[in-house]
């Protein structure tokens, strides 16, 4: 059988997100590229791997003990790079990092030191909503993860990152603005963008406005933090987001805090990893520089 590891990692990413198109875009192929190399896969193993019921694409039961064996195959490739870097030091190296899409903003401050310390060291960052960061999870494709907070049920190894804080956000002008003491039945009143379902931030402000018994006047529901910040700015209403995300915002005064009663939401981040899987020198490296560095902060 002479399949190989690229159509392998092709399959995969189908499998994961069970779309050519959303495959083609997360590993830089094209639709018609993806496809075929399923293909070439379906007919060296004998069986399709894929089916369409409708316009949903599903697994087989032959795509199913393909993908076993296929993350398989991915954890050994790991470990093979893993023991690689240990005769190199950190030296050279490659770090896949999973980042909720809130942090993506002071992220890069957090792992700047350690990435001009060793530049020889490749950090491959994914930036993704907290549903999509626990599918990556679930699938074992990342070194290291950020999220917000760790689902208890999630078998993970974990620590406190950085702070996190949530405010609402409005345009300078917004009829709120400069005004003290807000509460949430104030300005439920008014219209809010949130983002998504699978949001993290919108998951904590949810679960505040159902505590106090209020509910918010959803207008609009946009999947990315700077759509949220650009119809916030519009004047298309207010939101709730990570101060991280709005920090540049804030600082030039194209949008303002408003002070509401519960808000900020001292949330956080956190870094996770699996410790069933075999970190690379270079993670098991940042894992520890980014713990000592946040027990200083906390400290």
């Amino acid at each position: 059988m002479r399949y190989t590891l690229r159509q392998l990692q092709v399959f995969r990413a189908v499998a994961e997100t069970l779309s050519y198109t959303a495959a083609a875009e997360r590993i830089h192929l094209t639709q018609p590229a993806v496809f075929a190399q399923v293909k070439q896969l379906e007919e060296q193993i004998g069986a399709r791997l894929f089916e369409r019921v409708g316009r949903v694409l599903r697994m087989t039961e032959a795509g199913a003990i393909v993908l076993r064996s296929a993350e398989a195959i991915s954890a050994e490739g790991a470990r093979l790079e893993s023991g690689l870097e240990a005769m190199h030091g950190l030296s050279s190296g490659r770090l896949d990092l999973a980042v909720v899409s809130t942090a993506k903003y002071t992220l890069p401050w957090l792992i700047g030191p350690f990435s001009k310390a060793h530049p020889g060291i490749d950090i491959r960052l994914t930036v993704g909503n907290r549903s999509e960061l626990l599918a990556r999870y679930a699938s074992n494709r990342d070194d290291l993860y950020v999220l917000g907070t760790v689902p208890a049920e999630l078998e993970a190894e974990h620590f406190r990152l950085a702070e996190n804080p949530i405010i609402v956000l409005a345009a300078p002008d917004h009829p709120l603005a400069g005004r003290r003491g807000l509460t949430l039945a104030r300005i439920a009143a008014y219209p809010m963008i949130m983002r998504e379902s699978g949001s993290g931030t919108r998951r904590a402000a949810e679960a505040l406005f159902e505590a106090c018994g209020v509910e918010p006047n959803l207008r609009f529901e946009l999947g990315a933090n700077e759509a949220v910040k650009h119809a916030v700015m519009a004047g298309l209403g207010i939101a709730v987001l990570s101060r991280g995300a709005v920090q540049l915002e804030l600082d030039h005064g194209y949008a303002v805090e408003l002070a509401v009663d519960g808000f900020p939401l001292l949330r956080h981040w956190s870094l996770a990893w699996n410790p069933q899987r075999a970190l690379a020198l270079s993670a098991a490296a940042l894992r520890d520089r980014l713990r000592a560095e946040a027990k200083d902060a906390q400290g």
